[in-house]
């Protein structure tokens, strides 16, 4: 084990060999088949799934993206990190970048000052649930336990069909405020890329540190560690406590992360499956929808004590006890303790529900939609005299909240909606005083419960038609929730970055443009044929001239340019029903082949989830 002197030691070396970490990456479409059925997926260097980025505390990275796709713009958050004075590195488009054109470059370069777990995505129409989506794991020189090894699981929702069909498809068939059976269902649940593939290999008496990170598009996802005993000790890169699991299951929504303690049997008699089931209750019983037949919301990976001994079956769950189940992480506490923010001095009221607009669903917040900006909204900032960037008008129809720079802000939202629904906020970790049970009604009043050291996180799943209750100090200038003129001096737009903007005829700096009012969808197309999938999103890749060793790809794409195929192009043939594994971890955490808007960042928090678009 990693004991306290050695890890002293290698605070000390990790503290003066801080590194540099370059990576460059090329967005492509790479045809694969995690569960079995071909399709494209955006990936990294012609690969896919996209590879897993480890750091130090310390460290600079330092990403050159160039975007190949051919036919859509792009860009990469940073999900997790504060990127503290360097809101030009959030990969947020339209609120803190211009989207990278096709055929252009762009550099994130920013310190690593944050440990725990994150995850790197892109925030462009529906991207990373068609595949640009990877964790990031920052190695703490001084953890608050003892471990032997390490591993990262990523969990999430995967579709046949692409996102640009999908959304048509979503929008097109919502015909009432709380429509709840439109939401476009799974194919299949992924662990690592994979159904049922993914292997951990661990020895007896053991202790390892499993990184969680939920990457999905719509359901939140519960995963059980068959048999073994667990204790959380990180969420959203904080660590707490220990928390022991016992008999409750975990579950993560949408951009949230997590990290436990798992240890191992005094024997290897025998392995054990760990599964992970999307959440049926926002699926189907929250929406009065029946489950079809054959559904299995299920993916299983495994804790292999010895190769040469069977792998259990997989389970099957179709039944979830949301008040009863699932551990609360209310219930955690901070390792640092920090007590709760006290008093707030601003307060902002944030009323979720959904409408229809042109005939078309949308969210809304406080009964208003958020329209992206032709100027992104930090650059608005950023060019704004002092006098005029406090003024909201100014940034459009982004509907911003701005809050003095230092203040202890709290945030009551209340989910008017029949489903569950993720939040997420950039720049910032806040501490959650409450939080309702689904149906437990809207803000009234402060629960006598309140933690005075309350879970500090970035991401949060409200319940439907229920609030949450939200704190954190307003102390990162650059964040466009935050406008403190004082305070953003001497930040600055890179210049890769500003020249991305007259690529949409667009300058950087001044005021905004908003592109509003929203044009007509556009004809819903005809879904795609069984084992037949037409490439919506992407260029025609032909797996016949790819290698496919494991089952994820490692093809290249070629480019059509405008997201659909051309008349007459031939629709890529599904390639043999194949399965893959993509291991993420052992020891030396290290990827081992063995065998992830329409926006959802507003100026202040956002709903987290691809299909909508709820800024505020």
């Amino acid at each position: 084990m990693f004991h306290s002197r050695a890890l002293f030691l290698s605070w000390l070396v990790g503290f003066t060999a801080a590194k540099d970490i370059h990576l460059d990456w090329n967005i492509t479409w790479v045809w694969t088949a995690p569960d079995g059925f071909g399709r494209p997926m955006i990936g990294i260097n012609d690969e896919w799934p996209c590879p897993l980025v480890n750091a130090d505390l310390g460290d600079r990275l330092i990403v050159d993206v160039y975007n190949g796709l051919g036919n859509q713009s792009t860009g990469i958050h940073w999900h997790g990190f504060h990127q503290y004075m360097r809101g030009t590195m959030d990969g947020s488009n339209h609120v803190t970048q211009c989207a990278l054109p096709p055929g252009s470059s762009m550099r994130y370069e920013f310190d690593v000052n944050q440990t725990g777990t994150y995850w790197y995505h892109s925030h462009e129409m529906g991207q990373y649930p068609d595949g640009l989506r990877g964790p990031l794991i920052v190695r703490d020189p001084s953890p608050p336990f003892d471990y032997d090894g390490e591993f990262t699981l990523t969990l999430t929702d995967h579709y046949h069909e692409q996102m640009p069909y999908l959304l048509q498809q979503y929008e097109a068939d919502s015909v009432a405020p709380h429509a709840g059976t439109n939401e476009p269902l799974p194919a299949a649940a992924l662990i690592n890329e994979s159904v049922n593939r993914t292997t951990l290999h661990v020895e007896p008496n053991k202790t390892y540190l499993v990184h969680l990170v939920c990457v999905g598009n719509w359901p939140g996802h519960v995963i059980v560690f068959d048999d073994h005993e667990i204790s959380v000790v990180e969420v959203d890169g904080t660590w707490v406590d220990t928390y022991p699991v016992g008999d409750k299951k975990i579950r993560l929504a949408t951009g949230q992360r997590m990290s436990i303690l798992l240890k191992t049997k005094d024997n290897a008699d025998a392995n054990y499956a760990i599964w992970d089931s999307m959440d049926v209750n926002m699926m189907f019983f929250y929406q009065n929808r029946a489950i079809p037949q054959g559904f299995n919301p299920n993916a299983t990976a495994y804790l292999v004590y010895d190769e040469e001994k069977a792998l259990p079956p997989p389970p099957d769950v179709h039944d979830l006890d949301p008040n009863n189940d699932f551990v609360d992480d209310l219930v955690f506490v901070p390792v640092d303790h920090e007590p709760l923010l006290n008093p707030a001095h601003h307060r902002i009221v944030l009323d979720a529900s959904v409408t229809q607009r042109n005939g078309r669903s949308a969210y809304t917040i406080n009964g208003k939609t958020y329209v992206d900006q032709e100027e992104p909204t930090l650059y608005t900032a950023l060019a704004a005299s002092p006098d005029n960037a406090s003024d909201p008008s100014i940034y459009g129809q982004v509907n911003p909240f701005v809050v003095e720079y230092g203040e202890v802000v709290e945030i009551i939202i209340n989910n008017h909606h029949n489903n569950l629904h993720p939040w997420h906020l950039h720049g910032h970790q806040f501490q959650v005083l409450q939080r309702t049970i689904p149906e437990g009604g809207y803000f009234s009043g402060y629960f006598a419960n309140v933690s005075s050291t309350p879970v500090k996180r970035d991401t949060i799943m409200v319940q439907n038609h229920g609030h949450a209750v939200l704190r954190f100090r307003a102390n990162n200038p650059d964040k466009f929730l935050v406008l403190a003129p004082a305070q953003m001096k001497g930040i600055e737009v890179p210049l890769d970055h500003q020249r991305i903007c007259p690529s949409y005829g667009t300058p950087p700096g001044g005021n905004p443009a908003p592109q509003y009012p929203p044009q007509p969808a556009p004809p819903v197309p005809s879904p795609p044929a069984q084992n037949t999938p037409k490439p919506w999103g992407s260029p025609d890749t032909d797996p016949s001239t790819n290698n496919y060793p494991s089952g994820y790809g490692q093809g290249h794409g070629h480019s059509y340019g405008n997201g659909y195929p051309p008349a007459g192009a031939p629709a890529a043939p599904a390639p043999a029903v194949i399965d893959s594994e993509y291991h993420y971890g052992g020891k030396t955490n290290h990827i081992e082949s063995s065998d992830v808007n329409i926006g959802d960042d507003a100026v202040a928090v956002t709903a987290d989830s691809e299909r909508d678009v709820c800024y505020s």
